[in-house]
């Protein structure tokens, strides 16, 4: 079984991309969040197209051992709660009110049933989760984020053309990138091709 910490942090060891979907907002919903690739660009992409897909995720995200059996309504609510949590947490990154009706709909979301944890060797798992149980324990980990210690530190990733929003755990408070390994090293060669050419 995948192990993990807790539902807020991604498997041990594993990458920043999994099966296709990033991993890089060091926090459950601002990974689920980040199932749209290219948000600022004029066509973004829709990672959650099949009920296969948000499957595929759960998997990679550590929240289930094998693909469940999703339900297109299920599919509909899952990028519903995506969304929601996008624009809360874009509002607590640029310091704005959160959106009222996105609120309500990550509180109703948080209110139903979340599945039982289970210990094993590797961590906790969830064994016995239903699709539904899982979107609630999303939603109870963005109202956790949203509204918790860590709700300042909900940052905007300085990379060009990234839309990810990441937790900024550093101890200045002062990180730029999703990803030292992506975006971070993108920009660092863009800047050392800029001083080569000025010299």
């Amino acid at each position: 079984m995948v192990g993990m910490k807790g539902p807020a942090l991604p498997p041990f060891g594993e990458g920043e991309v999994r099966d296709g979907f990033k991993f890089r907002g060091g926090s459950l919903p601002l990974d689920f969040a980040a199932t749209v690739a290219g948000r600022l660009r004029a066509e973004p992409k829709e990672l959650l197209q099949e009920p296969d897909d948000l499957a595929r995720w759960l998997v990679a995200a550590g929240l289930a051992t094998k693909k469940l059996k999703v339900s297109t309504e299920e599919l509909e609510q899952a990028r519903a709660l995506r969304e929601a949590l996008y624009r809360l947490a874009l509002a607590r990154a640029d310091g704005q009110r959160l959106p009222e009706k996105d609120r309500a709909s990550l509180n109703r979301f948080a209110e139903g049933a979340t599945p039982a944890p289970r210990l094993d060797h590797e961590g906790v798992t969830w064994p016995h989760a239903s699709v539904p149980q899982l979107l609630a324990m999303i939603a109870r980990t963005g109202v956790e984020l949203l509204g918790g210690a860590l709700r300042d530190r909900i940052r905007h990733c300085s990379g060009e053309g990234c839309a990810l929003l990441f937790v900024d755990t550093s101890r200045s408070g002062h990180r730029k990138w999703c990803s030292m390994a992506g975006c971070g090293n993108r920009a660092k060669v863009a800047s050392f091709r800029e001083r080569n050419r000025d010299a």
